[in-house]
């Protein structure tokens, strides 16, 4: 992309990369010319995602690795990191949610909510950090959720999971300042993808999701992309410990 050209070479990680909104954001890199390894547990659909990656890095590749299991992640960047040899973008992206009524969770709904979104999160930002901190730079990007800042029903789980994120963020990019790791997040509302499309075809749902985004539209993945991007190029050489709303002014109001 024009905008983005320094991008190109770039060795970047993409966890829950192939579908939905991780293979747009890893596409959106490749295009730039970037290496980019995606992770998931379903091997046929990063299988078929790496195809088309390679059609525009011909270095990209796959991992299938569980987020909710430490030694899965670890063994998963360290084998990233030894097929690119290094890592300078981490984008953590693999997510779950389950919608319950906060009466209905059980503890082992909510320890799979935390787990992936956030004991995840934070053990594959530590593993992948350690070699940025060895090649003395890096990019760590956290995609989050506006529920981390907004209430809304059947996301108890999800909402904390979200939330904790967002200090994490914070947490990390002052501890690893002086390592030139830049650790930031990216906060999206709903987007158009295949997993929210059932949710979106109930009329009262989206159309109480319409009444609270004030830009009066659900997001297009490449919105989410776009900041993405911008947090790992250059452009944002000084920025760390931000979260970046993309939320069409939902948390605005």
């Amino acid at each position: 992309m024009e905008y983005f050209k320094d991008l190109a070479g770039q060795k970047v990680l993409v966890t829950g990369g192939s579908k939905g909104l991780g293979r747009d954001i890893a596409m959106r890199f490749a295009e730039c010319g970037a290496t980019v390894t995606i992770t998931g547990r379903n091997e046929k659909d990063l299988s078929e995602t790496t195809k088309e990656l390679q059609d525009m890095t011909t270095d990209c590749s796959y991992i299938v690795a569980d987020m909710q299991d430490v030694q899965s992640v670890y063994e998963m960047v360290d084998e990233a990191e030894s097929r690119m040899k290094g890592i300078d973008v981490l984008v953590n992206n693999a997510g779950v949610n389950i919608l319950q009524d906060a009466f209905d969770v059980t503890e082992e709904d909510w320890d799979k909510v935390l787990d992936t979104n956030l004991k995840g999160v934070f053990f594959c930002s530590q593993r992948a950090g350690r070699y940025m901190a060895e090649q003395g730079r890096g990019r760590v990007i956290n995609i989050v959720s506006q529920m981390a800042f907004v209430g809304y029903i059947k996301r108890a789980a999800y909402s904390s999971s979200k939330g904790g994120a967002v200090q994490l963020t914070k947490a990390l990019a002052i501890e690893w300042a002086d390592k030139n790791i830049k650790v930031n997040a990216v906060a999206p509302t709903f987007v158009k993808t295949a997993l929210t499309e059932k949710f979106l075809e109930d009329e009262d749902f989206y159309r109480d999701v319409l009444s609270r985004i004030p830009l009066g539209k659900i997001a297009e993945p490449s919105d989410v992309s776009g900041a993405v991007l911008f947090l790992a190029s250059d452009m944002a050489n000084f920025i760390t410990g931000e979260t970046i709303k993309v939320d069409g002014g939902w948390t605005a109001i």
